[in-house]
């Protein structure tokens, strides 16, 4: 779908282009940003490669389970649904705490891990269970300590304080998982998200 949409974006934009008279303009521009992409991808490669093997060291030394450990009392509020002694359990925290620390790679596997653990307490459903919404809701917000990916971006701009995004980074995605997690628990009361209408 979205390949479509992109299609149709590019489409649009060189029809108005010809239409208007400024395919000049439209071919430097395309020129531009191609030569900007570039400079830009080698700029993130030392800072990436920096944050990355950092991070690496870290979920070596154990720090993935010391996170894990830290917000386990507040994962069993979440998802009471959820057997604290049940796997989907420590996928969950394993994959939140590789979010935490920027490791999107092995956040990314946990993940899809912990939604196959949440699907064998779903008692054979095809609709998305309670615990698997709430899940999504926190992964969708993307909590990051050290947001590397950005900070890589601002460096190979030239931003002369590239890690003062820390701060209003944190702030932001922790305000959208509290707003993401507080409509996913109040529509969990209605009778919509329930189903009970399409039983009737």
């Amino acid at each position: 779908m979205m390949n479509w949409i992109w299609l149709g974006l590019v489409v649009i934009g060189v029809a108005a282009a010809a239409f208007t008279g400024s395919m000049d303009a439209v071919t430097k521009a395309a020129f531009d940003a191609a030569k900007t992409a570039v400079e830009l991808c080698i700029g993130l490669i030392g800072i990436m490669a920096l944050w990355l093997g950092m991070m690496r060291v870290a979920e070596e030394a154990g720090l993935v389970q010391l996170l894990a450990k830290a917000v386990r009392p507040i994962m069993r509020k979440l998802f009471p649904d959820v057997p604290p002694d049940h796997p989907a359990m420590g996928s969950m925290l394993a994959n939140i705490a590789a979010n935490l620390l920027g490791l999107g790679n092995s956040a990314t596997a946990l993940g899809l891990k912990a939604m196959q653990d949440l699907q064998s307490l779903n008692k054979g459903s095809d609709a998305a269970s309670n615990a698997m919404v709430i899940f999504m809701a926190i992964n969708a917000t993307a909590i990051t300590l050290v947001p590397a990916t950005v900070i890589g971006l601002r460096v190979a701009a030239g931003s002369a304080h590239p890690t003062s995004i820390i701060g209003t980074t944190l702030i932001s995605c922790g305000t959208a998982a509290v707003v993401a997690v507080t409509s996913a628990k109040l529509l969990q009361r209605t009778k919509f998200y329930r189903g009970e209408k399409s039983h009737e």
